[in-house]
């Protein structure tokens, strides 16, 4: 999760967050490069004092400076729309997770497992636990196996919901009367914190996420506990 004063990304823990990684770092040398190269000559033509008394039209430059951002722009393109594909693709999910959207609420649901479902509620803050994180924390964690491809279906019963989980380079929309997927593989245990990133209603940025990353053999006899 997140941390105070932490400027970069979060560490990715799947490997479509890592692959975001690598295009912002991609893109943002290429801007870096954009700007200092734009500097110089910004900085070179204050401080000039030749003239060209018999220069009227220059097509040469001309054509070297509508060519090169071109160019550029296809750098940063191609790579965009690999990852985006990456995004979309689905790839023979083991798990697949039911998501419901309410104000103000996420509803989970197993359908792979005899239909275990249940309701994720945000911890109000008189009843956290010193080790809790205020405003993140929920009562009923989503427990998801490591190492395995993980389909989730998101939809909402009332507004347009978000369902986000940084480390996971996961952000897909709940809307209404419509089914949206997405999948994800998560190859490091631990907690990864989220929240729904639309703003539909008082109170409605605070529908927080969490997902429990475990071995398989402990996601099993979670599931046997709870069906």
């Amino acid at each position: 999760m997140a941390t105070w004063s932490n400027l970069n990304l979060q560490d990715s823990a799947s490997p479509l967050m890592e692959q975001l990684t690598f295009f912002h770092d991609h893109a943002l040398l290429i801007l870096i490069m954009i700007t200092v190269l734009i500097g110089y000559l910004m900085y070179m033509l204050f401080f000039n004092h030749y003239t060209n008394r018999f220069l009227l039209s220059g097509q040469m430059i001309e054509i070297i400076w509508t060519i090169m951002p071109a160019i550029i722009l296809l750098f940063i393109a191609f790579p965009s729309l690999r990852l985006l594909y990456l995004l979309d693709e689905v790839n023979n999910p083991m798990i697949t997770l039911k998501t419901i959207g309410h104000q103000w609420y996420w509803s989970y649901e197993y359908s792979d497992f005899n239909n275990l479902e249940f309701d994720s509620y945000m911890i109000p803050t008189n009843e956290m636990n010193l080790d809790s994180f205020r405003l993140l924390d929920v009562d009923n964690r989503i427990i998801l196996p490591l190492k395995s491809q993980i389909r989730i279906i998101i939809s909402a019963t009332d507004v347009l919901h978000s369902w986000t989980i940084p480390a996971l380079g996961v952000k897909v929309d709940a809307s209404p009367g419509r089914l949206n997927q997405t999948n994800f593989y998560i190859y490091r245990p631990g907690l990864y914190y989220g929240q729904c990133s639309e703003i539909c209603g008082a109170n409605h940025s605070f529908m927080p996420i969490v997902i429990e990353a475990t071995p398989t053999k402990t996601f099993i006899q979670w599931i046997k506990t709870n069906i």
